[in-house]
């Protein structure tokens, strides 16, 4: 009993006790250049009211006030870092209070919040979760937007400190935070997108078909929507291999294949009037291209070629037979012809002619005349007719040498 009953006659008798509390506000040890810290010290006796304050940084006395229990300082500057404490001295009693000791730490820069969605896809009649969170200070209050292609809308200002609400709605999201008083704003939150999915199923088509494409070759993706009603109600946006395409009206996708373009090509549409509300991306179509045809086909364009270039050289064939063909048989008409002449021929001249062997000469005299008596001088004719063998075949010539002669009379 005697040292504690010494100690606490030493308390009172030098008027010092601990018992005041320093509190700030906002309620964090964490703040940002720009902002207005408030010090509230309270001595816990609201029936005396003529205290005189003083706030203190690192024992140094910075700031007080005779009346008023609560001071502000605004942060202008990193170095107001420190340890801070109050005190309160009631000049009719002499009596002082020392609180408690706050750590404050004020950093450079303004803070940016971080919106964080538990999904970005929301189900036809659902909802999802949106959370705002400014780093590792608290005392934040939030405030919510929604934006779409034509407005910009705050939809809720959140008094509680959870930062943590529930939208059904597809936009575009962000939040900021917001303390203290005068009120201290931090940068907005990158954008979130938030959709709504329809059922629909979504199914990607290749034209041409075939399971392999080669480098050079173009080929055509269609994006189909199932039970979606008319194609003009739909945008279509695709993700390939190398890039993901805007949005646009055109269900389809055409390009030039090349080596790089092997991959997985996927799509999804949305409503025109509705940016936001969209289905799921479709099942992937692979699209494999190489620059080397695979075995098994490589012989088809070369048998096609050259069956093409033998029905070509069979037909000129079939030709150059028939032209022959009927040039013999003209030929073969023409020598029956000349043949059959030349027998009638002969077999009326032998008639009148000796026969002569060795080339077929026939010799024929020929008068004018029986009687030449009464004629002193007359003319007489010699014909001399030869008849020779060709040896061709194709032609059978007749020659005949005609002499006139004119005769000296006898």
């Amino acid at each position: 009993m005697g040292p504690t009953f010494l100690f606490l006659c030493t308390l009172l008798c030098s008027g010092h006790a601990q018992d005041a509390v320093l509190t700030v506000e906002p309620s964090s040890t964490i703040f940002f250049i720009g902002e207005t810290v408030s010090f509230k010290c309270d001595m816990k006796e609201e029936k005396h009211t003529d205290w005189e304050y003083k706030v203190m940084k690192d024992g140094q006395e910075i700031l007080n006030s005779n009346t008023n229990k609560g001071l502000s300082v605004k942060l202008v500057s990193t170095v107001q870092s420190g340890k801070y404490s109050c005190s309160a001295h009631r000049t009719t009693s002499q009596k002082t209070k020392t609180s408690n000791i706050v750590s404050v730490t004020v950093t450079a820069g303004k803070p940016r919040a971080t919106l964080t969605p538990g999904s970005t896809i929301i189900p036809v009649g659902g909802s999802v979760t949106l959370a705002c969170s400014v780093g590792s200070s608290a005392g934040w209050k939030y405030e919510w937007f929604r934006r779409d292609p034509n407005t910009e809308v705050q939809i809720r200002t959140d008094d509680q400190q959870n930062g943590v609400i529930r939208v059904s709605q597809g936009g575009i999201y962000h939040c900021r935070g917001r303390r203290g008083n005068p009120v201290y704003y931090t940068d907005k939150s990158d954008d979130v997108t938030i959709e709504i999915t329809f059922s629909n199923k979504v199914v990607v088509k290749g034209r041409p078909s075939w399971p392999q494409i080669f480098s050079g070759e173009t080929i055509s993706l269609t994006c189909e929507v199932q039970e979606g009603g008319e194609t003009t109600e739909w945008e279509y946006r695709w993700r390939g291999a190398k890039q993901t395409t805007q949005w646009t009206h055109n269900n389809y996708w055409i390009f030039n294949v090349s080596e790089s373009s092997s991959g997985d090509y996927t799509c999804k549409s949305r409503r025109r009037d509705d940016s936001y509300s969209s289905t799921e991306w479709s099942e992937a179509f692979n699209l494999s291209a190489s620059t080397v045809p695979r075995t098994g086909n490589s012989s088809f364009p070369a048998l096609l070629i050259v069956g093409l270039v033998c029905g070509l050289l069979l037909i000129l064939l079939l030709l150059c037979c028939c032209f022959k063909q009927s040039k013999d048989s003209c030929f073969a008409s023409t020598n029956q012809t000349i043949n059959q002449t030349i027998n009638q021929d002969e077999a009326r001249d032998s008639q009148h002619a000796s026969p002569h062997q060795g080339d077929a000469c026939l010799y024929e005299s020929v008068k004018d005349h029986d009687d030449t008596k009464n004629v002193e001088s007359g003319d007489v004719t010699y014909s001399l007719i030869e008849f020779k063998n060709i040896t061709q075949k194709d032609e059978s010539p007749l020659y005949a040498e005609v002499s006139h002669k004119r005769a000296k009379a006898k």
